[in-house]
């Protein structure tokens, strides 16, 4: 019977599964000694639940790449109750998800930023996307992923072009006026059919791994120098002002009790300001 215990059970095992694909896959591309770092980590109550962080830094590819998940249950503040779905009642909530952030070593190779979750308040829905940004402009790449993440929306009946225009409106920079980078998908509040969103979101985390892959086999040896570098630092100073100004999964994981290393993975390494 499909219930709520039962839904639950198989987004919160189908999260685990794409987190150990995704680390073998990026752990392949690195073809070297160096491997993804294991940490596992609990809220405070901890019948309240937890998860585990693999970040993988120094890399002959990837500079730093975390891939997080995390299955978490509580009571939100309630001063936060009237920003969730379903919440405002009782602010009770369960939520699981996957995270996946990854900062490139050759500033020419774009960082790569996905997530996919599922939460239970009075409501239940899906909830994620993914997005690319660039530090150096390729047409032919942006045609790449745009196609691939268009693909696996029409396959599932979704909405290519309104995910599209959430992600460009989602992925903005009020104060500097422009877009984070390319863009991608992005959506929330999925509440229709349990089946047929599980579904889309499953292909979506492939289509993800697919598209990471070919982003970073077309460009793994593509040369760069110090200049190359500081435009990448320079855009990466863009991606925290979102992450730490803008971002709902940031705020949804400081209001949710969540483990302040495993949020604030998502931040490069390195970043300058002018």
């Amino acid at each position: 019977m499909i219930n709520s215990d039962f839904r639950k059970k198989m987004t919160d095992s189908w999260f685990s599964y794409l987190q150990s694909q995704i680390c073998k896959e990026f752990e392949f591309l690195e073809k070297g000694k160096t491997k993804f770092i294991r940490r596992e980590w609990n809220k405070k109550n901890k019948n309240e639940g937890g998860g585990t962080s693999f970040l993988l830094s120094k890399g002959n590819l990837f500079e730093k790449v975390g891939v997080n998940k995390s299955t978490v249950s509580g009571t939100f503040s309630k001063n936060f109750r009237d920003k969730i779905l379903g919440a405002k009642k009782n602010g009770k909530y369960w939520a699981s998800g996957i995270s996946v952030v990854a900062h490139m070593k050759n500033p020419k190779i774009p960082a790569i930023h996905f997530n996919t979750r599922f939460i239970v308040t009075n409501k239940e829905w899906f909830g994620g996307g993914m997005d690319v940004t660039p530090s150096h402009q390729d047409a032919k790449e942006k045609k790449l992923v745009h196609n691939m993440l268009k693909k696996t929306c029409l396959k599932n009946k979704k909405n290519y072009k309104k995910y599209k225009k959430w992600c460009d409106e989602y992925f903005y920079l009020p104060h500097r006026k422009e877009i984070r980078g390319i863009g991608g998908i992005f959506f929330d509040y999925e509440t229709g059919n349990w089946i047929k969103n599980f579904k889309f979101v499953r292909e979506l985390g492939l289509s993800f791994i697919n598209i990471s892959r070919k982003i970073i086999e077309r460009k793994k040896n593509s040369k760069w120098n110090q200049k190359d570098k500081e435009k990448q630092l320079m855009k990466r100073g863009r991606y925290v002002e979102f992450n730490l100004l803008y971002d709902r999964g940031t705020k949804f994981g400081l209001n949710s009790g969540g483990n302040i290393d495993s949020i604030l993975m998502s931040l490069p390494p390195h970043a300058k300001w002018k």
